[in-house]
C-alpha cells in the first residue's frame, strides 16, 4: 500500500479543539473566562511589562552596567608574527594582508600582536603593532611606521 499526500491524517488527540471562551455558562468558560475574580489580569490589557517587579526595583536595573560592545571589532583584523613571517617582501601594509589572505577584504585596519615568531625584517606600513610585537619585529631588524590617525 503506497502512501499518499491526500490520504494523511494527524494522529488521534494531536489537533485539540479550542476553547471559546466567553459563550455562556453551559460552555465551561462563561462569565469569568477563566480570568478569575477582579484584579489586574481579570482585565482587558491589563498586564505587567516584561521586567516588572511589582514596583520593586527590576534585576536589571540594580545591577551594575559593565563593558560594551564595540563596533568597529570587525573592521580591525589582528595579525601574528608568524603570519608576517610567511608574507613574501618586507614591505607589508594592508593591501598586501588583504592579498594574502591574511586578513579579511572589508578590513579597514590592521593590528600586529605578539603570536609567534618572526625571523627576518619586516617594514610594517598604516598597521598597528602592540608593544611586544613592535620589539620583536624591530629586533629582527625590521620597523613599524605608525598608522596615521584621522581627525575628527
Amino acid at each position: 500500500m503506497t502512501m499518499k499526500l491526500n490520504g494523511i491524517k494527524r494522529a488521534p488527540g494531536a489537533k485539540k479543539v479550542a476553547h471559546r471562551v466567553g459563550r455562556g455558562v453551559g460552555s465551561g468558560w462563561g462569565k469569568t473566562a477563566g480570568r478569575g475574580h477582579k484584579g489586574q489580569r481579570a482585565r482587558a490589557g491589563g498586564y505587567h511589562k516584561v521586567g516588572f517587579e511589582g514596583g520593586q526595583m527590576p534585576l536589571h536595573r540594580r545591577l551594575p552596567k559593565r563593558g560594551f560592545t564595540s563596533l568597529t571589532r570587525k573592521l580591525v583584523a589582528e595579525v601574528r608574527l608568524s603570519e608576517l613571517d610567511r608574507l613574501p617582501g618586507a614591505d607589508v601594509d594592508l593591501a598586501v594582508l588583504k592579498a594574502a589572505g591574511v586578513i579579511a577584504r572589508e578590513s579597514l585596519a590592521a593590528k600586529v600582536i605578539l603570536s609567534g615568531k618572526v625571523t627576518r625584517a619586516v617594514n610594517l606600513k598604516g598597521i598597528g603593532a602592540t608593544k611586544g610585537a613592535r620589539a620583536a619585529i624591530e629586533a629582527a631588524g625590521g620597523k613599524v611606521e605608525a598608522p596615521v590617525e584621522k581627525a575628527a
